[in-house]
């Protein structure tokens, strides 16, 4: 075997092993979670971010109006945006809907849950419990794998190795 069939085949051994990193996907009703992570919180912080995808397996849509955590004193749904080159983020007082046959995700920049009045701050590597509360899956426990302060996405620093194509 060549050096380059060699690699090849340490990189397929090892593929299977990275993508077990991640938690299982998280099933509630007709929708499924993945990737729940958050982002490491410098000391001092009081406020922190929660990111996931939602998908709608189901016919009829579904919403996201709450949500909490024993690390915060407060979890909102926001949605943050960009108008007129002016960033604003605001909480979604309705909730965040999940229409059947799509997926939402909920990533830096655009909507996450924010966590406020953090009773410590988010350490990478830490497993942080968050209950979300749907309108019809109602309450599901999910656990948010805290990366690195700069990470870019639930893999760690880079990101994630998958690239995830949302249609909204």
């Amino acid at each position: 075997m060549t050096f380059f069939g060699r690699s090849l085949l340490a990189l397929a051994l090892l593929l299977p092993t990275a993508s077990g990193v991640f938690a299982a996907d998280i099933k509630a009703g007709d929708l499924v979670i993945a990737q729940p992570w958050s982002r490491a919180t410098p000391g001092g912080a009081k406020t922190g971010a929660g990111y996931l995808t939602i998908e709608n397996k189901g016919a009829a849509p579904d919403r996201l109006v709450a949500a909490s955590a024993d690390v915060a004193g407060k979890v909102e749904v926001h949605e943050m945006a960009v108008t007129n080159g002016v960033m604003t983020m605001r909480p979604l007082d309705k909730g965040l809907v999940i229409e059947p046959g799509k997926t939402v995700a909920l990533a830096p920049g655009g909507y996450h849950l924010m966590m406020m009045d953090l009773k410590s701050p988010l350490k990478q590597g830490d497993k942080l419990p968050l209950t979300l509360e749907f309108e019809k899956a109602g309450k599901v426990a999910v656990t948010l794998d805290v990366q690195a302060v700069g990470a870019k996405g639930p893999g760690g620093e880079g990101g994630s190795m998958m690239k995830h194509d949302h249609k909204m």
